[in-house]
């Protein structure tokens, strides 16, 4: 399909490029310091058509944006799955080497990225998780503190002059931590303005604005899912099935978005345990009282139930259907 098949492995200091041609299986490499516009001159000067590629790191967006125009298709690999490809020694020239080969072979599984507006909400969603993960780090320290004294986390003040000293420390930091936190939510706000998409999802139970921040900063084109079983996977909601002479053994988990499947889960709980009445929780006590469910199992086909309304919604564009015909597809 390609004239070219190029790899790049990208460092901070040097890049080690090795490019295929599809006429010939011999590999030529380049190892030089790091410069985008070598990269991109080098490109240019290959004739035909091109497709480029480089393992999935902090640098991956960036490369992606700026090399998008000068080549015809970049595919961002992997990288956990090449580690399981990798024998001897290691060098960048050996890193791009096996990737072009991989690349040629069709044997790279490709990680989602894109220009779309989207895409520049995970910076949000991104450094907004860094507050919330140490304020709570914080938060968690401040309570030991009170815990290895014998008192109460929700006191004031604490016994001990070394404790008052390291007490005092971590709530001018936590002061601070939480202030960021909020000037990430007044910024939110603002992408709520914007696009439609977050309040339609904001409106589906249980998901509120941190949560549809999150499912469209990490998903971007929901019909990059082709179907429900390949969406909840990717949620890491349903588990894989290992077969062997026409026997299952076990169910295994896959790897799957962290971020999103504690959305859904959240999600479920919150519908649980509202005093409000609407048809996700009416699901959950038909499972209960009619189906015979475990709560457990329950509440995660709950959390599947949440996760294929939100996933038809972005992909529709359309807002949360009635509660008519809502209630008709779950009784179905």
């Amino acid at each position: 399909m390609y004239d070219h098949y190029i790899a790049v492995d990208w460092a901070q200091s040097n890049m080690a490029i090795a490019r295929m041609t599809k006429e010939s299986d011999k590999i030529k490499t380049v190892d030089v310091r790091s410069d985008l516009k070598e990269l991109k001159l080098y490109l240019t000067q290959a004739r035909g058509k091109k497709i480029l590629t480089f393992e999935e790191t902090t640098t991956s967006q960036w490369l992606y944006t700026e090399l998008r125009g000068y080549v015809d298709e970049i595919l961002v690999c992997d990288p956990y799955r090449n580690y399981l490809l990798s024998e001897g020694a290691k060098t960048d020239r050996q890193d791009a080497v096996k990737l072009v080969q991989l690349l040629r072979a069709g044997l790279l599984k490709p990680v989602y990225h894109s220009e779309d507006k989207f895409i520049q909400m995970r910076k949000w969603v991104s450094g907004y998780t860094d507050m919330v993960k140490a304020v709570v780090r914080l938060k968690n320290q401040r309570a030991a503190l009170f815990r290895g004294k014998g008192q109460d986390k929700r006191e004031k003040e604490v016994e001990g002059t070394m404790e008052r000293f390291v007490l005092e420390g971590l709530e001018k930091v936590l002061e601070s931590y939480e202030g960021q936190t909020t000037r990430y939510k007044l910024e939110m706000r603002k992408f709520f303005k914007e696009h439609e998409m977050l309040r339609k999802l904001d409106a589906v139970p249980g998901i509120g604005e941190i949560g549809a921040m999150k499912i469209v900063a990490i998903v971007v084109d929901p019909k990059r899912f082709k179907d429900r079983s390949n969406w909840l996977s990717y949620l890491g909601l349903v588990k894989h099935a290992l077969m062997s002479g026409g026997r299952s053994y076990v169910r295994r988990q896959g790897r799957y978005c962290r971020a999103l499947k504690s959305v859904f889960k959240t999600a479920a709980l919150s519908v649980i345990v509202s005093e409000q009445r609407n048809l996700f929780k009416d699901y959950y006590e038909h499972l209960i009282k009619e189906k015979n469910y475990s709560e457990q199992n329950a509440r995660h086909a709950l959390a599947r139930r949440i996760a294929t309304v939100v996933w038809g919604i972005f992909k529709s564009g359309k807002a949360l259907i009635s509660q008519r015909r809502l209630k008709e597809g779950i009784k179905n």
